[in-house]
């Protein structure tokens, strides 16, 4: 079996997994960043690789349309790239990986969560005019306030 980490399934896995353990540079470098020593127990069981770039442009694509892309870090984006290329499970408790898993068909797996319970596609809206967009801005174009992120109906 092959499984893809997200930094969220080091905090949540408590014995090391049966299969292949893979997570992109990114995640490790989340990780360095706060000197978290749960790395150090894995050693050489896990594999460290970059996902494809058509990967990557099929996640980003995806992500857009279902909204989840101004929810999603860029790390966060290699992770599901990485399901896609090796055709593995994607271990997280991100609902927005989660979700956007889901919509491209790739396996994943909450660990400290029940997991998402369906599909979810996003909508901001502004919280200063209410204007809508299918995609998340800094600001609204219109009046220059905040978005928030809303469910579609």
């Amino acid at each position: 079996m092959i499984l893809i980490l997200d930094s969220s399934a080091f905090f949540s896995i408590d014995t090391l997994p049966d299969g292949e353990c893979y997570c992109p540079p990114g995640v490790i470098n989340e990780l360095k960043k706060y000197k978290d020593r749960r790395l150090d127990l894995w050693g050489d069981m896990l594999i460290i690789s970059d996902c494809s770039m058509e990967s990557l442009k099929i996640v980003e694509e995806k992500a857009k349309k279902s909204g989840d892309f101004g929810r999603l870090s860029p790390v966060d984006m290699t992770v599901v790239a990485l399901g896609l290329d090796l055709k593995g499970t994607v271990l997280s408790d991100d609902y927005s990986i989660e979700n956007l898993c889901s919509v491209l068909g790739i396996p994943y797996k909450p660990l400290g969560t029940h997991g998402i319970k369906k599909t979810v596609r996003w909508t901001y809206q502004c919280i200063g005019c209410k204007k809508w967009y299918k995609e998340k801005m800094s600001e609204c174009q219109i009046c220059g306030s905040q978005m928030i992120a809303r469910r579609k109906r």
